[in-house]
């Protein structure tokens, strides 16, 4: 199963660190470097946490994401738009929108 690693801790998804959605989806079509990408999937708790319930139901790791689609073309890890990295990191500071945020395992081709 893969790990999806979330330092956006304010995304209803994150519990722990382990993004709990039911898919990932990682956007940036012709991004050069990690700023140019970001996790489509974030939603901010302050607005979405009653309506999302795997986060809550977290520390489970069964419940843990292991469903990523990725739509950055220019990515090493990129295959056929599913991501073959061993661990993805999502990262991003004082995030308000899902553009906020970025792929940090991103490695340009």
């Amino acid at each position: 199963m893969k790990k999806i690693s979330c330092s956006v801790t304010n995304c209803a998804h994150n519990c722990q660190d382990t993004c709990y959605a039911n898919r990932v989806n990682i956007g940036g079509q012709g991004a050069k470097n990690t700023e140019e990408t970001c996790c489509g999937s974030f939603l901010d708790k302050r607005h979405y946490s009653t309506l999302i319930n795997n986060a809550s139901e977290g520390k489970n790791s069964s419940n843990a994401c292991d469903c990523l689609i990725c739509n950055v073309a220019t990515c090493t890890y990129n295959n056929n738009k599913l991501c073959n990295a061993d661990v993805v990191q999502v990262s991003g500071e004082n995030v308000n929108l899902y553009m906020e945020t970025k792929c940090s395992t991103f490695k340009q081709k």
